[in-house]
């Protein structure tokens, strides 16, 4: 897999998982629940797909060559990333609505 592959491979993953908390009532899209997820449980399945995206992107880029140190920036800003790319689907569940 080329390098640039690789990198659009993190970058659509990490989109379709920042979103999959707030796009079905299932734990991780798997597992079936009693009751309607809350928005904490929400956030913890979020930091949880975030922390294995980042283990894909870091499989890649050991793939690739050597691994490069990262400091407390890297992951405040992949952290914000992250975050804002799971906008789309806060808005669909909170602030869109519905018409049952």
């Amino acid at each position: 897999m080329s390098q640039t592959a690789a990198i659009w491979l993190v970058i659509v993953l990490a989109l379709a998982a920042a979103n999959l908390p707030f796009l079905t009532q299932r734990l991780f899209g798997l597992v079936p629940l009693r009751r309607p997820k809350s928005l904490s449980l929400r956030l913890v399945e979020l930091l949880v797909l975030y922390v294995l995206v980042g283990a894909v992107g870091l499989l890649l880029e050991r793939r690739a060559g050597q691994i490069a140190p990262q400091g407390w920036e890297f992951y405040a800003i992949t952290g914000a990333l992250f975050l804002t790319l799971a906008f789309p689907g806060f808005v669909w569940r909170y602030l869109y609505k519905h018409r049952d």
